[in-house]
């Protein structure tokens, strides 16, 4: 070889290297070259974990890879910075979809993603169920049925598949007695009564609910009565107890939180622990319910369909939101799912959520509908589900772009049968209880 042609050759390696070696720590950087913009850019990933596991990942309608088989998750890297298409994928189920900004140097997080079962059945599980009560261990479900001679109350064991009865309205008086409140212990194993007995004879007012509540002022010639059922017991044993009483004698509602007593005593001063927090007194109304709830330090007041947050700069009561109908903690206690009869809102209790960019303190609007929602409920800590109009949705919570929403099962209702539709969550064996016409049905597990 002549030194010459040696010569050519290493200036072509050298030119070689001078226009590759740039592009090669670039590209190591994560520098990709942008054809749209025509420009180098810093790429950005996208981490998705979804449930259930090896589904299909597609973007701006491509097929990219599944979510693995151990964790359900992928990290999919080098996206040019750009809003993509996500659409996660099953076969047998409601589809995911989002659209998605990928920015440089980040990884945008979808990691509480659930796929839902696009066939989900329900079979009957008992009939004339007027009311139903889950058990603090959701393994059971008490049931007050029609009978001919009144109502009785159910036992229904989930574990064991088995209904046994457990007393009926003539066990309590002779007379026509209804049955106002039911609350279980919080080892399952009791369950506490309140009833009402009409024309008993003129009778004093013990409006206390169980569970720290008031009620509101009885007839004359009503009677209200308390009992404990318990029921472990092989022939289950009623007695009547006094009423629960507050923990001071003017408290108009009280709630106990481990071992912290928050009360409103009739002058509209809110005290913790017998200490006074507010500056002022909140005006009360006669003849109105007011209940507290408490939630992270956050101290709410109800008064009918109006609900008051406290704020401890001013230490007094702000309202809140108008014509409250629930109020729901998520099973984490760091979210508050709060609705009126169109909307559903979010209100953040902690910092340290799944969801992104949220702080505690924070309101997030999810959706407004022209049908009336009812029974909201926390189906895990990132979805929720209800009831609207005619229909049962799950929707889950991530606000970033739309809404998914889906249609699992559509109620079909005789308003001169039974009251409006119940449904109830049971997290132990993720199905859904839906009472309807007097008849309890049990779905199909909805949730992995």
């Amino acid at each position: 070889m002549t030194k010459k042609t040696r010569t050519i050759i290493f200036l072509a390696c050298f030119l070689l290297f001078v226009l590759i070696a740039p592009s090669a720590v670039l590209y190591s950087q994560g520098y990709r070259f942008d054809f749209e913009n025509k420009k180098f850019t810093q790429t950005g990933g996208l981490f998705i974990k979804a449930l259930p596991k090896q589904a299909d990942v597609y973007l701006d309608d491509k097929q990219n890879e599944k979510t693995d088989f151990f964790f359900g998750s992928i990290l999919i890297e080098n996206l040019l910075p750009k809003k993509y298409k996500v659409e996660v994928k099953k076969e047998g189920y409601y589809l995911w979809e989002k659209t998605l900004e990928i920015k440089e140097r980040e990884v945008q997080e979808v990691k509480n993603i659930v796929l839902f079962p696009q066939n989900i059945n329900f079979n009957v599980l008992s009939n004339g169920v007027e009311r139903f009560w889950f058990s603090p261990d959701q393994k059971k479900i008490i049931l007050q049925e029609k009978e001919k001679l009144g109502w009785a109350l159910k036992l229904y064991d989930l574990d064991k598949k088995i209904k046994s009865h457990l007393l009926n309205e003539e066990d309590f008086f002779a007379e026509e007695t209804e049955l106002i409140n039911l609350n279980f212990s919080e080892d399952s194993k009791k369950i506490y009564l309140q009833t009402e007995l009409a024309a008993a004879g003129e009778g004093e007012d013990e409006g206390k609910l169980q569970g720290g509540q008031t009620s509101s002022p009885t007839a004359a010639k009503e009677k209200i009565q308390y009992f404990t059922l318990e029921l472990e017991k092989i022939t289950p044993i009623l007695t009547e107890t006094t009423p629960p009483l507050p923990p001071v004698e003017n408290a108009i509602a009280y709630r106990q939180i481990n071992s912290d007593i928050y009360y409103l005593d009739e002058s509209g001063r809110l005290f913790k622990n017998g200490v006074e927090l507010t500056s002022e007194p909140f005006p009360i109304e006669q003849e109105t319910e007011y209940a507290l709830e408490v939630f992270q330090n956050n101290i709410f007041l109800r008064e009918t369909d109006v609900l008051y947050k406290f704020n401890d700069d001013s230490k007094s009561f702000e309202i809140f939101f108008d014509k409250i109908k629930s109020l729901k903690n998520s099973p984490d206690n760091k979210k508050l799912a709060y609705s009126s009869d169109h909307e559903i809102w979010l209100l953040f209790l902690s910092d340290k959520t799944d969801s992104p960019q949220k702080k505690a303190g924070e309101k997030i609007f999810l959706m407004r509908l022209s049908e009336e929602i009812s029974n909201v409920s926390w189906l895990n800590d990132n979805y929720l589900i209800f009831i609207a109009g005619d229909k049962i949705k799950i929707s889950e919570i991530d606000d970033r772009d739309r809404l998914n929403i889906i249609d699992i099962f559509e109620i079909k209702n005789s308003p001169a049968e039974g009251g409006p539709p119940e449904i109830s969550w049971n997290q132990s064996d993720k199905k859904l209880y839906l009472l309807n016409e007097e008849t309890l049905y049990q779905s199909s597990a909805i949730s992995p």
